[in-house]
């Protein structure tokens, strides 16, 4: 029989206990590590050859060209046409929803005049290559496609450079459909370390890109660490997590499946539960043993909540409200009569799915909203992708003269607080004014 974690939740003194279920080793695997900087250092010296050679040791494909790693565009254009139509509608609705969402989230250039005739201002432009990472093989993910291409599109990226890894030269045609919807501009049939190496250093085939977004396994985080700096990225995240506050009156099948849809992912992935109705906690976990052996990756399932799913037992909803905070999960389901009152109590949550029909799965597929998403606690401090993130800010600063000299003084007298002479005496220079720093 499956024993999932139980928390009876008391207060404040159990907030370390939660904190431990919670808990993710994220100490980097030092032979990982040697192994990626080797890569890195071989696709950044080497560049093609050194992609060939990876490509066709890890993916077994033999090219002896890096523009055999290319795929055309009529390659992706022949793979959205040749759809079964059910995918292709269902692929454009839900590109169309994302992007009728991050629509909104654009920000643009803005400035002020002061007074004196002084403008100061922020210019907002797109960064200008995104390069966008999806796994591949038999483990291929359109959605994240569309997740990651289309606001960047929206931002007013020019050019998106996909790569996926293509092992055996098995290729998913929903992966390229949902390229070509996304309006992904270059393709490249690579992955692991050396395609973010590629992507981030640039070869004679691949370009070099501004920013790296996009999931990928233990090889592709552990290269994006090393490489950040060099080029942006998105995130290095961790397991996916869902935490459901539920106020007892939801169908406990629901719920046992909501629990499910994040435990499939891997066996690392967790599922939490919170309610104040102990009776309802033992309803769930009667539906999970039903429900379980109906499922086709339950050997997974079985693992990811043996080893790091948990119902905790509250008083209250406050109180679960408070439990989720601690943890700060990357999905959290408001399952409850009242959402948008529980709603004001939430401050950490990477997305927050309210009331008892928004199941966690129509975000990661076709809500609109980004599923690329702050895990393992960051949504302390972090967002989902958004448009935001392929777009810089410039700060635009342009002095009248009488700005100039009125400033200068204000300057003069911190620049020589700090012993900075050249500064004062380069803001000196623009007064008019007879004027002496009294230090």
């Amino acid at each position: 029989m499956l024993e999932i974690k139980r928390v009876e939740y008391q207060g404040s003194s159990d907030d370390q206990r939660v904190r431990d279920i919670v808990a993710w080793d994220e100490q980097l695997d030092s032979q990982v590590q040697e192994t990626v900087k080797s890569i890195l250092s071989e696709v950044r010296t080497k560049g093609d050859q050194a992609l060939i050679d990876y490509t066709n040791k890890f993916d077994r494909l033999g090219v002896t060209s890096a523009t055999e790693l290319e795929v055309s565009k009529a390659r992706m254009q022949k793979a959205l046409r040749e759809l079964p139509e059910v995918q292709r509608v269902a692929l454009e609705a839900a590109a169309e929803r994302v992007k009728s969402y991050h629509v909104h989230q654009i920000q643009t250039s803005w400035n002020f005049e002061e007074a004196d005739g002084t403008v100061l201002g922020q210019r907002v432009l797109p960064i200008e290559t995104a390069g966008l990472y999806v796994p591949g093989g038999k483990a291929a993910y359109p959605s994240s496609v569309l997740m990651n291409a289309i606001p960047a599109k929206v931002a007013g990226v020019k050019n998106i450079v996909m790569v996926v890894p293509t092992p055996d030269n098995e290729v998913n045609e929903l992966v390229l459909a949902a390229a070509e919807v996304a309006g992904v501009d270059r393709v490249f049939t690579v992955g692991g370390a050396q395609a973010i190496a590629a992507l981030a250093y640039g070869t004679e085939t691949v370009p070099a890109v501004d920013k790296i977004v996009g999931p990928g396994n233990i090889y592709v985080a552990t290269a994006k660490r090393e490489v950040f700096g060099k080029v942006g990225i998105d995130m290095i995240a961790g397991p996916s997590e869902i935490l459901i506050i539920c106020d007892g009156k939801t169908d406990p099948d629901w719920i046992a499946m909501d629990l499910f849809s994040q435990a499939e992912h891997d066996e690392n992935a967790q599922s939490i539960l919170v309610s104040p109705d102990a009776d309802f906690l033992r309803k769930v976990e009667k539906s999970i043993e039903k429900l379980l052996p109906t499922l086709e990756r339950k050997a997974i399932v079985e693992v990811s909540l043996a080893t790091r799913a948990a119902f905790i037992k509250v008083d209250s909803l406050d109180q679960a409200a408070y439990v989720s905070n601690l943890i700060a999960p990357e999905h959290l389901e408001l399952s409850v009569e009242d959402p948008d009152t529980l709603l004001a109590a939430i401050t950490h949550a990477g997305a927050v799915f309210m009331g008892r029909y928004t199941a966690e799965a129509l975000g990661d597929y076709c809500a609109g909203p980004n599923h690329v998403l702050p895990t393992s606690g960051t949504a302390r401090f972090s967002s989902p992708l958004g448009v935001y993130d392929f777009q810089k800010r410039s700060s635009i600063l342009h002095f009248s003269a009488k700005g100039a000299n009125d400033l200068g003084k204000v300057a003069s007298v911190l620049a020589r607080g700090e012993g900075l002479t050249a500064h004062a005496r380069s803001a000196e220079y623009r007064i008019q004014d007879e004027w002496q720093p009294d230090l």
